[in-house]
């Protein structure tokens, strides 16, 4: 009886046991093992570090100490780390060989070793030790009284050296608080390069000692101090991430030749009786800063020498902010026409024997090489920056695919296998609100490109990208997080980590543990809906939104016109994202009830009808005194209609003829009101 009672017991020690299943890493470590037992946090954990790490651990653990008593309430005895050694005798031993450096190539593995009194973080460097600290806090479990870590073993590393986030500070100017809240996102999900867009048509962001004008002229007051900018630098080094700055040349040209249009590629015409008078030299055109979207003609002039000697000056006073390896110079989306229209750049492409406007531009890219490498900067560039002639050196940034009638991952390809290193964003567009599936299942290694194993070492990684034509300050956080940490695991983890619904499971953990780094990718939501509302209830806008998705790619923006850069962003679409959670939901339930048409699973189906009728019945309402909410009935009043009639169809009570139950589902797939659309149009479908 004795044994017998002892074998019970262990079997419920066992079942209680957390599995590897339940727990929410992201990424997702390259190997875990979990063990017997659990480490129990009490107010006497302390935390010791040993080796040769850079001063950044320090901070980094203090932070983690800070997150780890916000988490659990305890008052711990430990305040601020300042030396090694501290503490010998501490349950939290952290030991790093060496001093970390910011950039490519890094040893930023980690192995970390919990047991029931004791946890062993082993990193080469102090960046794998910051790494396997986040991996500590996203294994932090509770009881109904405590909290604990689970006894296991983890050994972890990345796949890909290259993990970065572009943010495009210039078509909405993003202030510092912005890019520190997320650069400590990036490192909670073990990225490590954030490439800051600084200059683009829509303007110059960057203070200039000596060409002032840039500030003056094209910066509407929106713009990095450079003391801002040397404190963003050392805030991204404290937490191991490396700053790729950008300054978009030679097309995107709108805010740079707004400030000095004298080296601008337009050509001025006077047009006098029947005559035309070229007076190109003699009179420079003007330029605005661009307030629309899109793709436009300002291009800098690469037959002129005072363009290169007004970039040099410019790289000469940037390059030193910036004290990373890497400096993105564009090259994107030239279409070459105020070049094709100058005939003195005709004459010089003559004259240099350049034939095309893409070998122009190539010699006008190597003209930048020597101004960079002055200041130790390797160049990097979109991929328009490809051509027979350019250096080895440069980067080439894949980022077209079939939205621009190429074929994926083919300009990566093409990079790798002429002996150039590249970095992939085709497929993490982020700012397009396409689906996470599609970013997640988007691998920076081709499939069937039979690249040899030096080919695919020059593929870095992968880079999410956010463009902010129709993005805010108070939006931003919202379309980066949380599918900017799925697309961290991509570029993290196993290659073969792809279950879609795991990774949904994970994530929702993740996105509420984002929150504490200041993110307001959750809290901001009901900020524009309260403003919808008119500060009215509401639940109503709230469920709305659950089935609701902004259009996608440029769509929302139609021609890059109807929204300007100082446009309202306080608007339903805003408060939208893509993958609406009930979407999702009631894709489940309807392929459940196809599966078995039971009594349960036809009244969970019913239930969503029922909640959409008395949805719009309260956005009506709610629009009595809320004009915003007006542009939403036509679609909730769409949703409503399909709603009662699929009802109906539940119960074959409806009367409706098939084409006519047809048509009213395909009303369900309007694009017409208020930048948004139905997610459940697909699923709605499936059951007609």
């Amino acid at each position: 009886m004795k044994y017998l009672f002892v074998l019970l017991f262990a079997g419920i020690s066992v079942g209680a046991q957390i599995q590897k299943e339940q727990l929410n890493l992201m990424p997702w470590p390259q190997n875990v093992v979990i063990n017997e037992g659990n480490f129990t946090l009490t107010k006497n954990f302390k935390v010791n570090i040993t080796g040769n790490p850079n001063p950044r651990i320090f901070g980094g653990v203090t932070r983690f100490l800070r997150r780890l008593d916000g988490r659990t309430g305890i008052f711990f005895e430990q305040g601020f780390i300042a030396k090694l050694n501290e503490v010998p005798n501490a349950e939290l031993q952290i030991n790093c060989t060496k001093s970390g450096k910011i950039g490519l190539y890094e040893d930023e593995s980690y192995h970390l070793d919990i047991t029931s009194n004791k946890i062993t973080l082993n990193a080469s460097s102090d960046l794998g030790a910051l790494h396997g600290l986040e991996t500590l806090l996203q294994m932090l479990q509770n009881s109904s009284t405590s909290f604990y870590f689970p006894a296991s073993k983890i050994s972890d590393f990345p796949r890909f050296t290259w993990r970065g986030l572009m943010i495009d500070a210039s078509r909405h100017f993003q202030p510092v608080d912005v890019i520190k809240r997320n650069i400590d996102a990036l490192a909670a999900m073990k990225m490590n390069v954030f490439h800051w867009h600084l200059v683009d048509d829509q303007g110059w962001r960057i203070e200039m000692k000596k060409y002032t004008k840039f500030i003056e002229l094209a910066s509407d007051g929106l713009y990095y101090t450079q003391e801002e900018i040397k404190n963003i630098v050392k805030y991204a080094d404290e937490r191991g991430i490396l700053i790729v700055p950008e300054i978009d040349v030679p097309g995107h040209g709108s805010a740079i030749l707004t400030a000095y249009p004298e080296i601008g590629s337009k050509v001025i015409t006077l047009t006098g009786g029947t005559s035309e008078k070229n007076i190109q030299g003699t009179a420079i055109a003007t330029y605005g800063i661009e307030r629309n979207a899109g793709i436009f003609s300002p291009t800098l002039d690469p037959s002129n020498p005072k363009t290169y000697q007004i970039l040099s000056g410019v790289f000469d006073e940037v390059c030193p902010l910036f004290p990373g390896a890497y400096f993105h110079i564009g090259g994107d989306e030239n279409e070459g026409k105020d070049w094709d229209a100058n005939p003195k750049i005709q004459e010089f492409k003559k004259k240099h024997n350049l034939k095309t406007n893409h070998e122009l531009q190539t010699y006008f890219t190597m003209q930048l090489a020597p101004m960079l490498k002055k200041h130790g900067k390797q160049l990097m560039g979109w991929e328009e920056i490809l051509t027979k002639d350019l250096s080895k050196e440069a980067i080439v940034h894949s980022w077209r695919g079939p939205n621009e009638g190429m074929a994926a991952g083919q300009s990566l390809v093409d990079a790798v296998k002429k002996g150039y290193k590249t970095v992939l964003s085709n497929g993490y567009y982020i700012d397009l609100m396409y689906p996470i599936a599609s970013h997640y299942l988007n691998d920076p290694m081709p499939k069937g490109a039979n690249l040899t194993a030096e080919e695919k070492a020059r593929i870095l990684g992968g880079e999410a990208t956010m463009w902010t034509e129709l993005v805010t300050s108070t939006t931003i956080d919202s379309r980066l997080w949380p599918r900017t940490a799925a697309i961290a695991e991509r570029l993290w983890s196993a290659e073969d980590v792809v279950d879609v619904e795991n990774m949904r499971k994970r994530l929702e953990s993740v996105s509420f543990r984002l929150e504490e780094l200041g993110l307001t990718h959750i809290r901001n939501k009901d900020v524009i809906l309260r403003n919808i509302a008119n500060n009215q209830d509401i639940k109503a806008l709230e469920e709305f939104s659950n089935v609701s998705e902004p259009l996608k790619g440029y769509t929302r923006n139609k021609g890059g016109t109807e929204y300007q850069m100082y446009s309202p962003f306080t608007l339903f679409a805003d408060a939208c994202g893509p993958d609406a959670k009930d979407a999702l939901a009631f894709n489940a339930v309807v392929n459940q009830y196809l599966a078995n048409k039971s009594a349960d699973n036809k009244a969970k189906v019913a239930a969503y009808f029922t909640k959409w009728i008395a949805v719009h019945q309260e956005l009506t309402k709610l629009s009595a005194n809320a004009p915003l909410v007006q542009p939403l009935l036509p679609l909730s009043k769409k949703l409503n209609d399909a709603s009662q009639e699929l009802l109906l169809v539940l119960d074959n009570k409806s009367t409706l003829k098939a084409s006519d139950l047809k048509g009213l589902i395909e009303q369900c797939n309007t694009k017409d009101h208020a930048d948004v659309e139905l997610s459940v149009y697909e699923s709605l479908k499936k059951l007609i």
